[in-house]
């Protein structure tokens, strides 16, 4: 929790907000995968392109989902109980996506350090905006025919790899560290899929969805998180809060991770409290000072308001 926000709530708000749950976070990771399996199962009876197109879409969302779950893991507010809160953010949400809970917490808590400063490692996410509609479009592109997948992924497992002078054993370790988890919990999946008898499943609602619509809705994630704020130095302006609805909420914005302003203010808010947050704050009259945009057409319209006479 930041120091300017630490006069906001009371002691007794503060604790309601801030408690921890088991159930919920086991809640969070079990609702995530059935929601995967569902959409599988469905193209697997019933193979048409519609469920085809809603397989991508939904599992790509629940990709995002397990992003988000892992993130609360790296704050340690997933679950109360620490064991299981980095248990389940390791193997159930950051190892299937190819995320190290390990790697990410301490670069994630820099972030959280130095939100929208020159030391904020997520600085280059947010500080390229706003550009044009051209530019953005081609973006989408890139998201969706599996480049930016393909260009990411070259990277980490070019980084995996280790230094070619490394002895064989230290470039196994820095492998296994880097992408063993990955490995292992996909190897998993495709074994259970091959039993189920549909392994097809595994290259055309897994790795498909991540390497299309996952990185689309990520990107916008991303850019309505910090893009175009409205003060990098106000805590209540540094960050973004998007409202959303039930589709945008299984799409965009799985497990209150549009709450971005809140969070920043209380960051040791799980995820199934920050909409109780977020209500407590606007009775104490704070809605007017955040950042808050009515949907994300409204943040792409800002973060593509640049003249398209300018190059992008």
């Amino acid at each position: 929790m930041l120091k300017e926000a630490a006069n906001i709530l009371t002691p007794e708000e503060l604790a309601s907000v801030r408690q921890r749950s088991d159930v919920m976070g086991l809640w969070g990771v079990v609702s995530c995968w059935a929601m995967v399996f569902f959409a599988m199962a469905l193209f697997a009876q019933y193979p048409n392109p519609l469920t085809f197109l809603l397989g991508v879409v939904v599992i790509g969302g629940r990709q995002l989902g397990m992003a988000v779950l892992m993130h609360d893991a790296a704050h340690g507010i997933m679950c109360e109980s620490k064991s299981l809160n980095d248990f389940l953010g390791r193997w159930f949400a950051g190892n299937p996506i190819g995320v190290s809970l390990d790697g990410y917490r301490p670069y994630h808590l820099k972030h959280h350090r130095h939100t929208q400063q020159a030391e904020d490692p997520d600085l280059p996410l947010s500080a390229p905006f706003p550009i044009t509609k051209k530019s953005l479009r081609r973006k989408i592109i890139r998201d969706l025919t599996g480049q930016t997948f393909f260009k990411q992924r070259r990277a980490q497992i070019k980084n995996a790899m280790g230094d070619q002078s490394w002895s064989l054993s230290k470039r196994a370790g820095w492998f296994t560290s880097r992408l063993g988890g990955f490995v292992l919990t996909n190897a998993i999946l495709l074994a259970i899929l091959m039993a189920s008898g549909h392994w097809y499943l595994y290259f055309v609602l897994w790795l498909l969805p991540m390497a299309t619509f996952n990185m689309l809705i990520t990107r916008i994630r991303n850019i309505a998180e910090h893009a175009v704020v409205p003060d990098n130095d106000d805590v209540f302006r540094n960050a973004r809060t998007t409202k959303t609805n039930l589709i945008t909420q299984v799409l965009l914005a799985p497990y209150n991770v549009n709450y971005h302003v809140e969070h920043h203010l209380f960051m040791w808010v799980p995820w199934y409290n920050l909409a109780k947050l977020h209500k407590i704050l606007l009775a104490k009259g704070y809605g007017p000072r955040m950042e808050i945009r009515n949907n994300y057409f409204e943040v792409l319209g800002l973060a593509t308001s640049k003249p398209s006479s300018v190059i992008a």
